[in-house]
């Protein structure tokens, strides 16, 4: 009896077992095939995919509270004709400034394709291997691949019998193999030759494998002969000083008898459109005389045209050098930092400087830009007393080729400094720094004085023309200053 009923527990937990294991495959099989219509694998991805998409174009931008509406400072019967010159301008500076180095790649998950992401660059007109190309596939009986391409030709070397090549010469090329192997040595002997000279573009390579696409980019661009300065031994072979004077020649002179003070070798630059210019004689001065009242960008423009040492100083004509203007400092920082090109210092104790915050907005209407004074970003590595900024106060170091790429605009007469950091921001690196400093001199009441205000201090068509520039020139819809 007992033998009997251990049989019948036996027989029930095998068909337990049994009815388990087929509740299991069959959970398991719905699980999975629901899984693989929820989640494309690595031979079908889902339709509409693409390595590649267009960034979508930005949308208008919003003005601070208190920003200036530019377009309420162009005359209302010149305003459609404006804007029509002013579009086409944008898509000619968009023309220079843009490829298709700028559209947005998307890499696809699980790719058999292996490819260069970054960092390769071609030579106009020169053909160049590309790195890295390489097929890691599971067994088959044959492979192939596909590499499209739109601004140049492709080639390989390649002589093996067991690789198949069509379309070698031209922007298409097939290659296929029964070897992986095989396959993988003609794709290491690859090359990309631009067929037209640009001296900075790009081209989209396209690498095909059955379902699989990767897109990868190809920089096209003339190598740069390097523009070096021998910065010599000293302070003077580092630095030349550049100002603009107008109307001040006492002011001038006490400026520079105080720099000879501290530096009796450094050059110095001065830019002149006085209405009866005087000569200033000394030793390292040099000074360049323009037609009268020409302004302070076009003097600047001048004077630094003129530089030839690896930096300069702009200094006002009323400055005062101190035993706190160290020079020397300020090289130090842009010497150990070489990515920067404008460091500021203080004036009197003023450590002026300013953000500026950008958004391109949309084409029709423009960006808006807002300076937020007094306003900083993060410390220099190194120099917990210098910050970086987007502008600075009037007393600053710069690296001269980097500002002569920039350069300021000779149409802002009186009414201008930021602006100059306005039309660097994105090509200027620029800080602060508080441990070097330089005087201003007391006001006197020479007879010029009265006749210098009177250009000094602009008018309202001054500010109003400002406006209209920064609308036109800059793209802008408002401007906030703060």
């Amino acid at each position: 009896m007992k033998s009997v009923n251990t049989r019948t527990l036996w027989r029930a937990a095998v068909v337990c077992v049994i009815i388990l294991a087929i509740l299991y495959i069959m959970t398991f099989h719905n699980c999975s095939g629901k899984l693989r219509q929820e989640v494309p694998t690595t031979q079908t991805r889902l339709a509409g995919d693409s390595p590649q998409r267009p960034l979508p174009p930005p949308g208008p931008c919003t003005c601070a509270d208190g920003a200036e509406m530019l377009k309420d400072h162009i005359p209302k019967d010149q305003y459609e004709k404006l804007v029509q010159r002013r579009a086409k301008e944008l898509q000619q500076h968009k023309a220079r400034t843009t490829s298709v180095l700028s559209r947005l790649l998307i890499a696809l998950p699980n790719s058999p394709l292996q490819y260069p992401i970054q960092g390769f660059t071609v030579r106009p007109l020169i053909p160049t291997p590309i790195p890295g190309l390489a097929l890691h596939a599971g067994q088959r009986s044959s492979y192939k691949v596909s590499l499209n391409v739109s601004k140049g030709v492709l080639t390989t070397q390649i002589q093996a019998e067991d690789v198949k090549v069509q379309g070698g010469g031209g922007t298409r090329l097939v290659m296929e193999s029964s070897s992986l192997v095989i396959l993988n040595e003609a794709l290491a002997k690859v090359s990309y030759t631009s067929t037209v000279y640009h001296i900075h573009t790009g081209d989209l390579a396209s690498f095909q494998f059955e379902n699989h696409q990767a897109v990868f980019p190809i920089t096209i661009k003339q190598p740069q002969v390097p523009v070096l300065h021998d910065m010599g031994t000293d302070i003077s072979s580092h630095v030349s000083i550049a100002t603009k004077t107008f109307l001040r020649y006492p002011q001038l002179k006490v400026m520079l008898s105080s720099l000879r003070r501290f530096y009796s070798n450094i050059e110095v630059i001065i830019a002149d459109d006085s209405f009866e210019p005087e000569n200033i004689t000394g030793e390292h001065i040099r000074q360049y005389f323009m037609a009268s009242s020409q302004g302070w960008f076009a003097g600047r423009n001048l004077a630094v045209s003129q530089v030839t040492t690896k930096y300069f100083l702009w200094v006002d004509d009323d400055f005062l050098f101190t035993e706190n203007t160290k020079i020397e400092k300020l090289v130090e920082v842009m010497e150990a930092v070489p990515e920067l090109d404008v460091l500021g210092g203080t004036v009197q104790g003023n450590q002026f400087y300013f953000s500026l915050l950008y958004e391109e907005g949309e084409e029709l209407e423009g960006g808006c830009l807002h300076r937020k004074s007094q306003d900083k970003f993060q410390s220099l590595p190194g120099y917990p007393k210098c910050f970086l900024a987007s502008g600075v106060v009037n007393f600053f170091l710069a690296r001269t080729d980097a500002v002569q790429r920039v350069g300021f605009d000779p149409q802002l007469q009186r009414v201008a400094h930021s602006e100059f950091f306005m039309d660097g921001l994105g090509s200027l690196l620029v800080a602060t720094c508080d441990h070097v400093s330089i005087d201003h001199q007391p006001k006197t009441g020479h007879t010029d004085n009265a006749r210098y205000g009177s250009f000094r201090n602009p008018g309202r068509s001054d500010v109003d023309f400002k406006l209209q520039l920064h609308f036109f020139k800059n793209h802008l819809k408002c401007v906030k200053y703060g």
